[in-house]
């Protein structure tokens, strides 16, 4: 099955569908969703995307990311994602909302208007290992040296997310409704 993504406007109104892999090598802005996953000692729980990956492969990220498919609902298409990648399931909730683009190996490049979630999760994944190459749980402090020191390790993604205005205001909050991230 070719996958479609969902191309949109500035505003994430939608525009149409386009081709996975061509809406990538042309940069059209399309929708997309990162998940922070927390748990109970306020750590955020990472990946490393697998080296096969088409894009950013053998890089630290967020706990999952993906787009949504054509008829799915954002949060939806976040929780099949977090299932597919790190074999578990948790609520999430919407965290806020930014617009990126980067230019990445492959000559393909991301335009995505980002839904950001948040869940909490106690216990071990278990990731797909076609997806996920290695995991672990960082403090956001941790998180924000490392990204400081060595940002070429880090998808792109990730550091727009948690070094943006937005993410900034959120990841710097004593507490966002049952997830304590600060």
């Amino acid at each position: 099955m070719v996958e479609q993504l969902i191309l949109v406007d500035a505003q994430d109104r939608e525009l149409g569908v386009k081709e996975k892999i061509e809406a990538h090598l042309e940069g059209a802005l399309h929708r997309a969703f990162s998940i922070f996953v927390f748990d109970s000692e306020k750590r955020l729980l990472l990946q490393k995307r697998a080296n096969t990956k088409y894009h950013s492969g053998g890089l630290w990220s967020n706990t999952a990311c993906g787009h949504p498919r054509p008829g799915e609902t954002t949060l939806n298409a976040a929780r099949r994602r977090l299932r597919e990648e790190m074999g578990f399931d948790c609520d999430l909730r919407k965290a806020f909302e930014f617009l990126y683009r980067a230019e990445l190996d492959g000559a393909l490049i991301e335009h995505e208007y980002d839904h950001v979630f948040f869940g909490t999760h106690e216990g071990v994944p278990a990731p797909d290992p076609s997806e996920v190459e290695s995991w672990r749980w960082v403090t956001m402090e941790e998180l924000r040296r490392r990204l400081t020191e060595e940002p070429e390790r880090y998808s792109y993604w990730l550091k727009a997310a948690v070094e943006g205005d937005h993410g900034r205001a959120f990841f710097n909050v004593e507490e966002v409704g049952s997830a304590t991230v600060s």
